[in-house]
């Protein structure tokens, strides 16, 4: 008779289901990792064919037109009721504490530094980076680029690289007029709807905002123009077969990119306001310096 404790075994129902767990997060694990690698030889392609030889100015112009020029209305609209909502969440915060004539500062300070080049960003991302993946994607399920290919035309040289330089020369541009639009419509919804003294509201304005949130905003937009442009192109690139796959790369574009706007919002942030410390160690407020 075994005086000793008795053995736990593991039912075979747990086990399983253990294991299966681990194998799904090493799936994971693995698959992350091949597409950061995947992307990270894209781009690299990418830029080695940008500073090796320039793409055809008649290509880039026509996807700067349709990048750029094709964008303004909508970055304008949504700018300046961004502004204006900006304005009407702010105001009744700052009444009670009878700080109207301050929101001249919070809305444009918030238009340069976050919401201008976060908006125009987004935009871009759902209205060109998504018809961008879906272009490519449509050449790659179509057979386009390997007829390019095998014409002895470099598909990324082609097609990717006056995408990206559109993309990435020409947000700065979308960014200034969400900022301007947005500072616009809140100027335009305090001093005309609401009755806040205009002079008071601009004077307010210009002693918090500097040149340097202007910079901050406008250095943002090129990583995001970046991000937008290689992601998009990445996945229209690799575009699984059929209808389907066109349409899981135009949606995983948009969804990829938003993510990667958000951290890199949060990062640039994080770094910028280092630099400025550094430099400045401080800055104006709304209570004054």
């Amino acid at each position: 008779m075994s005086t000793g404790a008795p053995s736990r075994t593991v039912p075979r129902g747990t086990f399983a289901r253990l294991q299966n767990s681990i194998a799904d997060v090493g799936e994971l694990t693995l698959q992350v990792v091949g597409g950061l690698g995947d992307i990270t030889l894209f781009a690299w392609r990418m830029l080695a064919w940008l500073f090796t030889r320039l793409p055809r100015r008649d290509t880039l112009v026509a996807n700067m037109y349709t990048i750029g020029v094709q964008s303004l209305p909508v970055v304008a609209v949504i700018g300046t009721f961004t502004g204006m909502v900006l304005a009407v969440q702010s105001y009744n915060q700052f009444r009670a504490f009878g700080l109207e004539t301050q929101l001249g500062g919070v809305i444009d300070k918030s238009m340069f530094r976050e919401l201008g080049p976060v908006l125009a960003a987004t935009m871009l991302a759902g209205r060109v980076g998504s018809a961008m993946a879906a272009e490519l994607g449509t050449m790659r399920v179509t057979e386009q680029i390997d007829a390019l290919s095998a014409m002895g035309a470099n598909p990324v040289q082609y097609l990717v690289v006056p995408r990206f330089l559109s993309c990435l020369l020409l947000i700065p541009s979308l960014t200034v007029m969400a900022m301007f639009m947005g500072v616009a419509g809140g100027y335009f919804y305090c001093v005309s709807i609401i009755g806040i003294d205009s002079h008071h509201y601009l004077t307010n304005a210009r002693r918090v905002v500097e040149n340097w949130d202007l910079f901050y905003g406008i250095v943002k937009s090129f990583f995001f123009g970046a991000s937008i442009g290689i992601i998009s192109c990445y996945r229209g690139f690799n575009c699984q077969p059929g209808a389907e796959g066109v349409g899981r790369a135009a949606t995983t574009s948009f969804v990829y990119s938003f993510v990667i706007i958000i951290i890199l919002d949060l990062l640039l942030s994080i770094m910028l306001d280092q630099i400025y410390m550094a430099i400045w160690d401080t800055g104006p407020t709304l209570f004054g310096r």
